[in-house]
């Protein structure tokens, strides 16, 4: 992984162009034609993705919240089959860069390109001038292959990082997955919180989520819980919310019940939270007693949902 163009040496290479937000199934059929391309050519399969995401810097007031962050999308995109991912930075002087510019500096001096696989939406240089047509026209004159590739649509529905986003934010994991082509998740550290689930019989992980992560909407909900070392899992309950019944809390927060999990203290471990379905909203019971059946519930429930459902 190369965290700036400056970083990178020279080579041949079919790059993957893109901000690839979640490395969602359209994503990923750009990297499958990157890597296919690559072993055509002789090249290196390489993912070239914008940080932050453009969109953030050329309409102030977008909300900043990904899919993935840095580290979790280099890894995807690992995953998805490239052997390298260079970190583009979109700052002020790469956003003016013109389409030509854009070919010339970053995709052939800077990158090596000898080949380019993008989604047929694409667009690039000053005020998004450039448009697949324009690529292919540039970089036919370098001698450079262009490739796009054909929205994906799931069941109807398009593909695009801004509907899984929306999607999770309304609390639609279960649709979100399926354009994801895995659960959504969230990943961040466990710190203390107030021990009220130990003393009621359902201790749980208080995370501190890593910032600028898309969070599912408040509610309970049926997943998993990834652990270190080797990233065990763990069927679990997952609580977003304000804790009504208790209603001390003025921040919103992210609990993990863990199921069947024995071992130490995880305070201060790194987790990573995937939602499989939501199961129900948050809500205020008459008594404590009420509120524990309910949890049990919910955690029969959990089994239910993640007995198929294991990514």
């Amino acid at each position: 992984m190369y965290q700036n163009l400056s970083e990178v040496p020279e080579g041949r290479r079919c790059v993957a162009l893109g901000t690839f937000d979640g490395v969602h199934l359209g994503h990923q059929a750009v990297i499958r034609s990157a890597v296919e391309m690559a072993e055509r050519l002789d090249a290196v399969p390489c993912a070239a993705t914008f940080h932050p995401r453009p969109a953030t810097l050329l309409r102030p007031g977008t909300p900043a919240d990904t899919l993935a962050g840095v580290t979790q999308r280099v890894r995807l995109l690992g995953e998805a089959g490239v052997e390298e991912v260079v970190i583009v930075r979109f700052t002020p002087a790469v956003a003016v860069l013109t389409a030509e510019e854009f070919v010339d500096q970053v995709l052939i001096e800077q990158l090596g390109a000898v080949g380019v696989t993008v989604g047929q939406d694409f667009h690039f240089g000053h005020d998004r001038s450039g448009t697949v047509d324009l690529l292919r026209t540039l970089c036919a004159a370098r001698g450079v292959e262009v490739t796009a590739i054909r929205l994906v649509d799931q069941d109807g529905e398009k593909i695009s990082s801004s509907r899984i986003r929306q999607l999770i934010g309304e609390g639609e994991v279960s649709r979100a997955a399926l354009l994801l082509g895995r659960f959504a998740s969230v990943e961040g550290a466990v710190v203390h919180g107030d021990h009220r689930g130990r003393e009621i019989g359902f201790p749980t992980a208080n995370l501190s989520l890593v910032p600028g992560q898309q969070v599912p909407a408040e509610g309970v909900y049926a997943g998993w819980a990834l652990l270190p070392p080797g990233e065990r899992r763990f069927r679990t309950a997952i609580s977003i919310g304000l804790n009504p019944h208790f209603g001390d809390v003025s921040d919103a927060r992210v609990e993990a019940h863990l199921l069947d999990y024995d071992g130490t203290d995880i305070y201060g471990t790194p987790i990573r939270l995937e939602f499989v379905e939501r199961l129900r909203d948050q809500e205020v019971y008459a008594n404590l007693d009420d509120l524990v059946a309910q949890i049990g519930r919910d955690v029969e429930d959990v089994r239910a949902r993640t007995a198929t459902k294991a990514q």
